[in-house]
């Protein structure tokens, strides 16, 4: 049986200088394909709720829609480490919470670890998570969930305290047990500053070249939600026109009736279906 990447393949790899791609993934089909392309670590980013069921934020998501994304991203896969994204208010109210729904995450979905979005305020809950045997992902900078507090999608960690501040809760998650922790939407020169002062792995989004990995949206870099594309986003195709495209000719082709065509179709021979029409 074919060994899945573990956390301590992954911080062997910043060790070796060895830079990872992780990439999200929310279902069966796209959980493969990433896999066989080669994707160490997949995260079921609870931006599954935007990209993939329609909310206008990260917010409304659900543990039993995060379950039911996971468990699809994880029967999908055989080698990637599949993170399990948190959802609001799932870890928030406090450790046993954390702990509960984490444990949720490994036992129910089949994730091999979780991610908590914030620095010292979730460390109490990481070091619970530890301890308990749940390997956790840190999630700093951009917090998605508090975006609300912050006042929308913006760049964080542009002033000397707001930077102070997130090197200070990288080192504090590091120092609570967490195996890798994720930087979005900071300057670059920041990121480079957190990279270098932890030893766990940092994993980037829009947080310059200098982390140890970088991250991105399924749907972003293949042009399949184009709703709002980020700044960060780099789009490696553009699926999505594709698919309209061919769903068009599809359209097209049942209007006319030039689809099906006696390929697609199923007979019998004349001389059974003279019998079936006797029957008839």
């Amino acid at each position: 049986m074919e060994r899945r990447v573990s956390i301590t393949d992954l911080k062997a790899m910043k060790k070796r200088g060895e830079r990872i791609a992780m990439l999200t993934a929310y279902d069966y089909p796209s959980a493969r394909m990433v896999e066989e392309a080669g994707v160490p670590i997949i995260l079921v980013g609870d931006s599954l709720g935007m990209v993939v069921l329609g909310y206008d934020s990260t917010i409304p998501v659900t543990m039993d829609e995060m379950l039911h994304h996971v468990k699809a991203v994880v029967r999908g896969t055989r080698r990637a480490h599949v993170v399990a994204d948190m959802p609001f208010m799932s870890y928030q109210a406090g450790p046993q919470d954390a702990l509960r729904n984490a444990g949720r995450m490994l036992k129910e979905g089949g994730a091999q670890s979780v991610k908590l979005e914030g620095g010292q305020r979730t460390a109490e809950a990481v070091r619970l998570l530890v301890a308990s045997g749940i390997p956790v992902m840190g999630h700093l900078g951009l917090t998605p969930q508090s975006v609300n507090q912050i006042g929308g999608y913006k760049v964080q960690g542009k002033t000397p305290a707001a930077a102070v501040k997130l090197v200070n809760d990288a080192v504090t998650l590091a120092e609570a047990g967490v195996y890798a922790i994720v930087l979005e939407t900071i300057p670059a020169q920041l990121a480079k500053m957190v990279t270098e002062k932890v030893s766990v792995p940092t994993i980037g989004i829009g947080a310059g070249p200098h982390c140890d990995g970088q991250v991105q949206v399924f749907h972003d870099m293949l042009g399949l939600f184009a709703d709002f594309v980020p700044k960060h986003a780099k789009r490696y195709a553009r699926i999505g026109e594709v698919v309209v495209e061919a769903v068009s000719r599809y359209v097209d082709e049942v209007q006319e009736g030039d689809f099906p065509t006696d390929k697609e179709s199923f007979f019998v021979d004349e001389s059974a279906f003279s019998e079936l029409t006797q029957l008839g």
